[in-house]
């Protein structure tokens, strides 16, 4: 597998911008510099990301998510 990463990745396994391989190899966000570990969705080219907007759900069960925009600097974690 290449160590290109994808412009667009999402966790939900429903997108189709999921990738479970490529999550289960471990991704880190760097959003405008500074880690973030609750990363739902991201797209580079695009310059946003999808977080959770606290403990907050929809009517199916899923967490509300607040749309980001900034620098996003995806990467493969160090196994």
């Amino acid at each position: 597998m290449s160590t290109e990463l994808p412009d667009r990745l999402s966790s939900d396994p429903r997108s189709p911008h999921f990738n479970g391989e490529l999550l289960g190899r471990g991704i880190g966000i760097r959003f405008n510099g500074q880690e973030k570990t609750n990363v739902e969705e991201y797209c580079v080219s695009e310059g946003w990301i999808r977080v959770p907007a606290g403990p907050a759900k929809d009517r199916f069960g899923n967490p509300m998510t607040i749309k980001l925009k900034g620098t996003v600097e995806p990467y493969l974690k160090e196994a």
